[in-house]
């Protein structure tokens, strides 16, 4: 669990420096892959998923 938690962070870490340098790149992006990666089968992703869904359902219920 811990080595996970701290894989997960280090990949975040480059993802943002990725991501604020300018350019998306392949490595980059598989960075950015992998992290999703991490992050689905972390103790984290009910909280994202549940997080997305409530997200989902505030849009879904907005009227133009």
């Amino acid at each position: 669990m811990a080595i996970s938690i701290s894989v997960v962070l280090l990949l975040l870490i480059l993802a943002v420096v990725f991501l604020r340098s300018g350019g998306l790149r392949i490595s980059h992006a598989l960075v950015c892959v992998t992290l999703g990666f991490y992050l689905a089968s972390s103790s984290v992703a009910p909280t994202i998923s549940e997080g997305l869904a409530a997200t989902a359902d505030v849009v879904s219920s907005v009227r133009p």
